[in-house]
């Protein structure tokens, strides 16, 4: 049985957690900075991101805003309340915050919306080729996996990751006067609740795995549950590629015409 994890540090400081958690999130960081580093960030920032590739990225993304709650749903449906500190923990987490992640789903079509695309387009206009890539895995490891990989690889490396990107885009002044004043502040919601300096959410699953996993976890354990954040990530990356063929593709034509 693995010792017990009680954190006594601050939640948002990685060395309050056991010395496996820390060297898993070190051991992830490349990738992490694959996503919070990518492209579509700052030509967004820039407000240089044409109209396709902002349709592309609120249609592409959509399926994973719209079934984050059932990710966690799914994650809660593996808790026995009073099997575990940490089942009851992530039980009452998880209870907590399914309905947080609804009305962030609204804020998400409120977004879009500004952005100049319609709320039916991102309903039923057609994915984008390779955006599911995201989706499909959070599924797959909130359905599949054990009750620390489905937190770890959803609420952790997702949500964690995106509340740095969210940050760059909400600090810029460029992008956010990129949106009519009348509507700026409905339109930016989900990306003031996102960004990382009020997003505690990430740091809040990784302190519910650790009491899961306690200190001393096997080392194949902590090795699955660091391919599970990669995983994450690389998904992650692989959407917001996609989200850009369209602009690359338009580039690429424009070189070959004027070589």
């Amino acid at each position: 049985m693995n010792a017990r994890f009680e954190r006594t540090g601050a939640l948002t400081e990685l060395t309050s957690y056991p010395q496996w958690a820390q060297d898993m999130v070190a051991e992830c960081e490349d990738a992490k900075q694959g996503v919070v580093d990518h492209e579509l960030w700052s030509i967004m920032r820039n407000g240089d991101l044409d109209a396709s590739s902002t349709r592309n990225f609120m249609v592409g993304v959509w399926p994973v805003i719209e079934r984050f709650p059932g990710y966690m749903a799914q994650n809660l449906l593996k808790t026995r309340y009073g099997r575990s500190p940490g089942d009851n923990m992530a039980r009452r987490w998880l209870v907590r915050n399914i309905r947080v992640e609804q009305n962030h789903a609204e804020y998400w079509l409120h977004w879009a919306e500004g952005a100049g695309v319609a709320q039916g387009e991102v309903f039923h206009g057609p994915t984008p080729l390779g955006t599911e890539t995201l989706a499909n895995w959070c599924e797959e490891v909130s359905g599949n996996a054990p009750l620390a990989a489905g937190i770890i690889a959803t609420n952790y490396a997702v949500e964690g990751a995106t509340g740095e990107w969210s940050q760059l885009l909400y600090d810029s002044a460029a992008y956010k006067e990129s949106f009519p004043a009348s509507s700026r502040t409905a339109s930016l919601r989900w990306l003031q609740l996102h960004a990382a300096y009020d997003d505690t959410h990430p740091w809040e699953a990784l302190e519910i795995v650790c009491t899961l996993m306690g200190t001393a976890p096997s080392s194949a354990d902590v090795a699955y549950l660091g391919e599970c954040v990669r995983r994450s990530y690389v998904s992650m990356q692989i959407t917001l590629d996609r989200c850009l063929d369209a602009r690359r593709a338009l580039w690429a034509m424009s070189e070959e015409a004027a070589a």
